[in-house]
């Protein structure tokens, strides 16, 4: 980092601006100094700083009002705020505006350049997960299949191999668990990926219109058949179809269904001539196919056909390692969706969404992401952004996991919880004389979770 990235200060104090100049200086920085608000947007302008170290209370322009401007000219500025005045109100607002962190003055000159220089290696994070993935779409197969996971991992090694293959494939797995990302990385990686992929979620059509979804239909076939319409299979010719939720066609239709794999022609609805097609089929379900055969729902004759090869999606709940890689993946998608520059998590919501099962797997995790990301007001997403069913059940982990220290009855467990946290943070102030970065590291967790703690509990 050193040698190479800028440090904009920006104070009314010229004891200030010379200290940190030869301070920043020794660690090899480039530092352009400016006295005031207005001037320090100048610098920013002119000189592209990596990083602003700026005062709160400045003549003509403070530093809530310079970093507004700034945001304007580049969203992703990471600015620190210096201020001799310690209203957490101050820094709240410092922090929703946009702000990197806080440091009080006076200041110790290491934890400067701490806070420094992890605004500078976030910013490298930050780029080098563009970079990732950038790379990633430009494969089909890992275009929006990211795993960390052993098992994932052994599946899409399964998947580049039969890819290659004309075969049909079955897929198993809970809703939401990513059964389409598996068809559409089979298709792409086979030899008919010039040609159509066509899906089709036979649960959300109704029972009385899928034989013409599948087959089409003439001119005349029903009532408001108007005119003469392909169905998908025919659509799908020289490609690949993906029928989701195979287990919710009925008996009559899976004999036809049964036709087109064996013969791979059809007629369609109200009509007499036979329509030939090439088509792969892929199909998906949640439901057990094997049990549907035993009890007369589902054709033997037809799972056979559809189960040449056979794929099983973990749930999401099994694969705890992908839950940060897909939280940070989503975050950054809706943030650029909603135009909102937030950086990360903090521990608590980390600790949420690893703590939670996920009945509804990597469906219902980007709809919480999503959700999160339009209810943060600042720069990092806390626990109470996401929603409330997904941290409820947080912490009511973590007050059964402390219900066996607690022995007073006459309060509700929450309460208890509440005063025992604040107890807590209020000693380890005291132990570290009211130095809110040193007693943040002493309770493994960031500046910004801390700052929310104090706010919360009224703790000065």
């Amino acid at each position: 980092m050193k040698g190479s990235n800028r440090i904009l200060v920006v104070d009314d104090d010229a004891s200030v601006r010379k200290m940190l100049s030869v301070v920043l200086g020794r660690e090899g920085f480039d530092v352009v100094c400016a006295d005031d608000g207005i001037r320090g947007i100048e610098a920013f302008r002119s000189s592209t700083p990596d990083v602003v170290l700026m005062d709160i209370r400045m003549p003509r322009m403070n530093g809530l009002q310079a970093i507004a401007e700034i945001r304007k000219i580049r969203k992703e500025a990471a600015v620190i705020f210096m201020t001799a005045h310690a209203a957490i109100e101050t820094a709240v607002q410092a922090l929703k505006l946009g702000a990197f962190d806080y440091i009080l003055k006076p200041f110790d000159l290491d934890e400067v350049l701490l806070l420094v220089k992890r605004a500078l290696q976030l910013r490298e994070m930050r780029h080098e997960i563009n970079l990732l993935l950038r790379e990633l779409s430009e494969s089909y197969l890992f275009e929006r299949i990211l795993t960390d996971n052993p098992r994932m991992k052994e599946l899409c090694a399964t998947v580049a191999r039969i890819a290659k293959s004309n075969a049909n494939v079955l897929i198993t797995g809970e809703s939401g668990s990513g059964k389409e990302l598996i068809a559409t990385a089979i298709h792409y990686n086979s030899p008919r990926s010039n040609g159509p992929l066509v899906k089709v979620n036979c649960g959300a059509i109704p029972e009385g219109l899928l034989e013409s979804e599948f087959f089409g239909h003439e001119k005349g076939a029903f009532t408001g058949a108007l005119m003469q319409r392909k169905g998908r299979f025919e659509q799908a010719h020289s490609g690949t179809i993906f029928l989701d939720e195979i287990g919710d066609i009925p008996l009559s239709l899976q004999v036809k269904l049964l036709r087109i794999i064996q013969e791979r022609e059809f007629e369609r609805v109200g009509g007499n001539d036979t329509i030939k097609t090439d088509v792969r089929v892929i199909v998906a379900t949640n439901r057990n196919l094997e049990i549907m055969v035993k009890i007369g729902e589902f054709r033997q004759d037809l799972y056979y056909r559809l189960n040449v090869v056979s794929l099983w999606m973990p749930p999401l709940r099994e694969r705890p390692e992908d839950i940060r890689l897909l939280t940070d993946h989503f975050l950054q998608k809706f943030a650029i969706e909603n135009q909102k520059d937030i950086v990360d998590f903090d521990e608590a919501a980390r600790g949420a969404m690893l703590h939670y099962p996920w009945p509804g797997n990597v469906r219902e995790l980007a709809n919480a992401v999503e959700s999160a990301v339009i209810m943060c007001t600042g720069t990092m997403i806390v626990v109470e952004d996401l929603p409330k069913h997904v941290w409820k059940m947080e912490t009511q982990s973590t007050a059964t996991e402390r219900q066996e220290d607690t022995c007073c009855k006459s309060s509700s467990l929450r309460e208890l919880l509440e005063e025992f946290e604040s107890r807590v943070i209020t000693q380890a102030l005291e132990r570290n004389q009211g130095n809110r970065a040193k007693t943040a590291r002493e309770l493994g967790i960031s500046r910004r979770s801390l700052l929310y703690k104090l706010q919360e509990y009224s703790i000065s």
